[in-house]
């Protein structure tokens, strides 16, 4: 049996947590996940702008809308003035819409790193601890929590300041992802990076993330680093079976590995679609939403292309329900289908605000501007 990992007042049993992705962990796929894992682990939502939130922006009041079996309730919040991100927590607590904040400074796509944001915020030292100093005083009793990345790229690595900082100012738990934002997805993370955090804070918990496509992958990690628990993103995708995996291996029950067959993958398919159509409150948009996700449900299984187009435009339930039933559903499970998936491009420049590198304090000209406006990445 591995150790639970706290967070606040919250027992996390096995100490797995689904990394927010934007545009994929909402309500729905949360939900598959939890009920493949029993309700054992952390499920986050997918990352909430402060400043959208503050100004009440109809998308984001329902992307922080939660299923009542979901428990604790998970926002990850993106922000860059210090101000609004307190505004912001401070309404979380007092309107009690969750139960724990994690704050994003690991996100790396170029709209988010060009406002100060994500992966390139806490290479400004002071902003950072303004950003965290505000979170922890408004979030009352409520856990805060961080996620980072090693920093902007080989030449500007800021994880063990920052960790040190998130200490000092009273955060939670660390998740890093063994990547710098030049980095995106690509090459291999760096799991080193993670015993080197836990190390640098023995004071408080350390999630690492990174490369996690199995069960045993996890396992591994901990085993390698020392860390109090796992963060699995782009793992999962197609594939919120995987938590369900990770539960048997943390209990020790590694014999249970989940294989599905086709015909199984064929069925959790429609009821992701099925949920999204009802979360939204259109089958039809449900479905198109759903789309993205074909590609890595049906990764590794004997599709033909035309058939994988076909499944990829579809509009209704039923078109999708009758195009999978086409297929040979008794398939096994593929070898190799456990692998990478998601997007492995590496090697970006980071796009930053003019001078951001030039000092790693001054954070001037940073203010309520720069905050994106819309939540879910």
């Amino acid at each position: 049996m591995s150790t639970p990992l706290q967070i606040g007042p919250h027992t996390v049993r096995p100490p797995v947590v689904l990394a927010p992705m934007a545009g994929i962990t909402n309500a729905p796929f949360r939900t598959l996940c939890r009920e493949f894992s029993e309700g054992k682990g952390l499920f986050v939502s997918e990352m909430i702008t402060t400043r959208a939130l503050v100004e009440r922006n109809e998308k984001t009041m329902q992307l922080i809308h939660f299923d009542e079996t979901e428990r604790p309730r998970s926002i990850q919040l993106y922000g860059v003035d210090p101000a609004t991100v307190g505004k912001a927590v401070r309404m979380i607590a007092e309107e009690d819409l969750a139960d724990h904040i994690d704050l994003n400074f690991g996100c790396p796509v170029p709209k988010v790193t060009r406002k100060g944001g994500g992966s390139a915020l806490p290479y400004k030292r002071h902003l950072l601890r303004a950003i965290l100093r505000e979170a922890v005083s408004g979030a009352g009793d409520l856990p805060v929590t961080m996620k980072m990345r090693k920093g902007i790229d080989d030449d500007h690595i800021t994880f063990l300041d920052a960790g040190r900082i998130a200490v000092e100012e009273g955060v939670t738990s660390i998740a890093l992802h063994g990547r710098t934002a030049a980095q995106h997805y690509g090459g291999t993370a760096d799991w080193d990076a993670i015993a080197r955090l836990k190390e640098h804070v023995p004071e408080i918990p350390v999630l690492g993330n990174g490369d996690i496509w199995s069960a045993e992958d996890a396992l591994r990690m901990v085993r390698e680093t020392g860390c109090d628990g796992v963060v699995v993103g782009r793992g999962c995708l197609g594939r919120p079976w995987l938590f369900a995996d990770l539960v048997a291996a943390f209990e020790g029950r590694t014999q249970d590995i989940a294989r599905p067959t086709l015909r199984e993958v064929a069925d959790v398919m429609v009821r992701h679609a099925t949920l999204l159509g009802e979360w939204i409150g259109d089958e039809a948009r449900g479905v198109i939403d759903f789309r993205k996700h074909v590609a890595w449900y049906l990764k590794g299984f004997a599709v033909g292309s035309e058939m994988r187009k076909r499944l990829a435009i579809t509009s209704s339930l039923e078109e999708l329900r009758s195009g999978l039933d086409e297929l040979d559903l008794d398939q096994a499970w593929p070898v190799g289908a456990d692998g990478p998936r998601g997007r492995t491009s590496g090697n970006n420049r980071v796009v930053l605000p003019d001078g951001w590198l030039k000092d790693p304090y001054d954070c001037a000209g940073v203010g309520e501007d720069a905050e994106l406006d819309t939540s879910g990445g």
